[in-house]
């Protein structure tokens, strides 16, 4: 009988719109391995700085620590005997390290447990993928800036429950994309800057391990020298009450994260502020999907995605060339916000260690991270192909022969007719003229109470829908006036 194949990795398949970007590969099994791996170093480097580890040990763990060394295979399935990845790891590690000094595997992990690593792990996962989702933000913001200043008095027609309301321009709609793109990119920032903590607590919490394993290497460094690798550091203070801040500082400086401020094991602030900002950014960017793919309809027209050979086809209808870049956004952002809510579910962790909502956190929190990173990789490419037609636009205003500017009418003959009268006589003629297809200028100039106030000339002004955009070009000034966007 022929073995039945072992699994193979998740390739992106039924994801296309992480499939191959950066994000994708900063949040595989190798890159969160090598993570966890960071963390165990930088708790080894820290604890030496303190003089709690040997140098010389914290050097050696340092250089056994890459991803690389280990079988992530077999330590998936070691993890079904113990619900995390971290206890296999560590034994794993600590055998690695023993092969080139015994002495120094006794410091892997010192005090430390599961909980601290793989948040610790996952809090810097999300720092890789968060500085590359900013990146991408101020470069579709950039992209988008460029477009709302070109096409600041560009006119188009507004929509409003999918039909034309009033005029607007194409710069208002694209500055307006690039506010929603700078919200994102600042409460990214926010979170990269103060929200990414490592993580310290201890089996419960209350870093007791910590301390009692740097009580005794402190007291040990003081020793006749037999203690491995006492005189490889200075005496630790660990009696005075400040080796648990010190401890969290140079963790915090090894690592690149932010000082946590209490143990967060069942405090999960640090993950809901990860889903509400990967919720966000994903939102931002598909409502910019959202009216590509309407513009880009074939009876729209309005603006089209860069063309790439071979890209967007059809496998039955050759003469299709669809929106993928649009689509695989709009995939992203229907996807985050569900799955962050399963994230924000699993604040309810109980106790001081959760059984369960911990391990619910970890396929959610990746598969967040490298849709949103995915989804943001793909915007910068939309937005800096966008091919925006000018022609269209002005066509398409005149589809409804100036009824897109009723409003305008009405309000120059409130003056005259009252405003009650006065939308009453736009909107029956807007009913005469959608109903017989005649201009609605036409129908107007046929009323008397409107003859008697508009000559021809000046409907033929009033009905012009490139005049009504009201403020729609300073409009667009003023939020590009906005810092942001230009990469550093």
């Amino acid at each position: 009988m022929t073995a039945a194949p072992g699994p193979g990795p998740d390739a992106g398949l039924l994801s296309p719109v992480r499939a191959g970007t950066p994000a994708e590969e900063a949040v595989d099994d190798r890159a969160w391995l090598q993570a966890m791996l960071d963390a165990e170093a930088a708790l080894a480097r820290a604890q030496a700085a303190l003089g709690t580890v040997p140098r010389g040990a914290a050097r050696i763990i340092t250089e056994a620590a890459r991803a690389d060394l280990f079988d992530v295979r077999a330590l998936a399935l070691a993890a079904r005997e113990t619900a995390n990845p971290v206890v296999g790891l560590v034994r794993a590690l600590a055998l690695l390290v023993a092969r080139k000094d015994p002495a120094a595997a006794e410091y892997v992990h010192r005090g430390s447990t599961s909980q601290d690593v793989l948040d610790t792990g996952a809090m810097l996962v999300s720092a890789r993928v968060l500085r590359l989702v900013l990146a991408d933000l101020r470069r579709t913001a950039e992209a988008l800036r460029a477009l709302a200043a070109e096409h600041r008095d560009t006119p188009m027609a507004g929509r409003t429950l999918a039909l034309h309301a009033v005029p607007t321009t194409f710069g208002l709609k694209a500055a307006g994309w690039r506010d929603l793109v700078l919200d994102a990119a600042d409460r990214v920032a926010r979170v990269l800057e103060t929200g990414l903590p490592v993580s310290l607590g201890g089996a419960a919490g209350t870093l007791a391990g910590y301390l009692e394993y740097a009580a005794i290497d402190a007291g040990a460094a003081t020793d006749d020298g037999t203690h491995p690798g006492a005189m490889d550091r200075a005496p630790a203070t660990t009696d005075d009450g400040t080796y648990p801040d010190a401890l969290n500082s140079a963790f915090a400086a090894e690592t690149g994260l932010a000082p946590q401020r209490v143990p967060w094991h069942s405090l999960r602030t640090p993950i809901a502020d990860l889903a509400a900002v990967l919720a966000f950014t994903t939102g931002a960017l598909g409502k910019i999907a959202v009216d590509v793919q309407s513009l880009c309809r074939t009876e729209v027209g309005e603006v089209s995605e860069p063309a790439v050979e071979g890209r967007g086809g059809s496998s039955a209808m050759p003469h299709k060339s669809n929106p993928v870049l649009a689509t695989m956004i709009r995939s992203a952002a229907l996807q985050v916000p569900a799955l962050s809510a399963g994230l924000a579910g699993c604040m309810l962790a109980e106790d001081e260690r959760s059984a369960g909502a911990w391990h619910a956190e970890w396929q959610l929190l990746r598969e967040c991270l490298r849709l949103a990173g995915g989804a943001a990789h793909t915007a910068v490419e939309l937005a800096e192909g966008l091919v925006v037609g000018p022609e269209r636009m002005r066509a398409n205003l005149g589809m409804t022969r100036s009824q897109v500017v009723s409003e305008r009418v009405a309000a120059v003959l409130a003056p005259h007719l009252g405003r009650g009268p006065a939308r009453d006589v736009l909107s029956q003629a807007s009913t005469t003229a959608r109903r017989t297809g005649r201009p609605l200028a036409q129908v107007l100039a046929a009323l008397p109470e409107i003859a008697r106030h508009l000559d021809a000339g000046e409907l033929a002004v009033l009905l012009d829908p490139a005049g009504y955009t009201g403020a729609a070009g300073p409009l667009v000034d003023r939020a590009l006036r906005r810092p942001g966007g230009r990469l550093p």
